[in-house]
């Protein structure tokens, strides 16, 4: 049929990204699909020809398609739980906006509803805000419900990332000591130029000989594991390499290999073993 795409894409809880995807691609191939079902004479053909429904799909497909973007913004080997944490409230924020463009019975924050309303030029899209607007709402509340530390608003930790602001010191919650410490850190301009050029672990990590307490306080706050990605990542390892046929085999050392983005010196290693020469 000339179609951009060759097959429809099927949905699995395993792998989470594909829910967004398969909307997506049925809204692509919503008049194929709509051809298909006619000739297959389904009841389900006459879905495609309600622009209710289609509205409908359309801004499910932009919301999955806004969930998986930030569902994979907060993967990753080095995510942290103040990171993740500023990545949620920043989406619970993005949520508030889209429900105030919504009840402005405006839908352009979802750009392939939009498309389709202003190409089929949408009678009834005050029905269709009326429900976004019922859905982002339960989503939004769902989410602090879910996350409640996030709406609190607690800055005792913002030292941690923003180190150097124009007070770090009004909300740090340490003692005094370790404030005057903070004040003398927050001060240094050497220090200033190398937080702005390394990671922020990667800082508290080589401030450590002349700031300990305060690196020890920071890094016990970015240490935690945010995400389940690191035991996903191993898991997915595993399967990869102990399979049937290696069921025997020791793999804490192939999985330290496999999940580390440190690469092996590989020199150093074969000159330490012995070549098998011919007899």
């Amino acid at each position: 049929m000339g179609s951009e795409h060759q097959h429809l894409l099927l949905h699995t809880e395993v792998r989470w990204l594909s829910r967004g995807k398969i909307l997506n691609r049925l809204f692509e191939l919503r008049q194929e699909v709509h051809m298909f079902l006619l000739e297959q004479k389904s009841a389900f053909s006459s879905l495609f020809e309600n622009q209710d429904w289609v509205c409908r799909l359309a801004y499910l497909a932009d919301i999955f398609d806004k969930l998986n973007d930030l569902n994979l913004s907060m993967q990753g080997f080095r995510s942290d739980e103040l990171s993740l944490n500023s990545k949620m409230c920043a989406f619970i924020k993005k949520l508030e906006f889209w429900l105030k463009k919504v009840q402005r019975n405006s839908v352009s924050v979802f750009l392939t509803l939009d498309k389709f309303a202003d190409d089929s030029e949408i009678d009834n899209l005050n029905t269709i805000c009326d429900c976004i607007r019922e859905h982002l709402t339960k989503l939004r509340d769902e989410l602090v419900s879910y996350f409640p530390s996030i709406m609190n608003h607690d800055r005792t930790q913002d030292w941690i990332q923003n180190l150097f602001v124009e007070d770090v010191t009004s909300s740090s919650g340490l003692s005094d000591k370790l404030t005057e410490n903070l004040i003398e850190l927050a001060s240094d301009r050497a220090l200033e130029l190398k937080f702005q050029n390394v990671t922020v672990s990667q800082f508290w990590l080589e401030v450590k000989g002349e700031y300990k307490e305060l690196s020890e306080i920071a890094m016990s706050a970015l240490l935690p594991f945010g995400s389940t990605y690191l035991c996903e990542v191993s898991f997915s390892a595993i399967s990869l390499i102990k399979t049937k046929h290696r069921n025997r085999l020791s793999v804490q050392n192939d999985l330290i290999i496999a999940v580390s983005d440190i690469e092996p010196r590989f020199d150093n290693i074969l000159a330490k073993k012995q070549p098998q020469v011919s007899h």
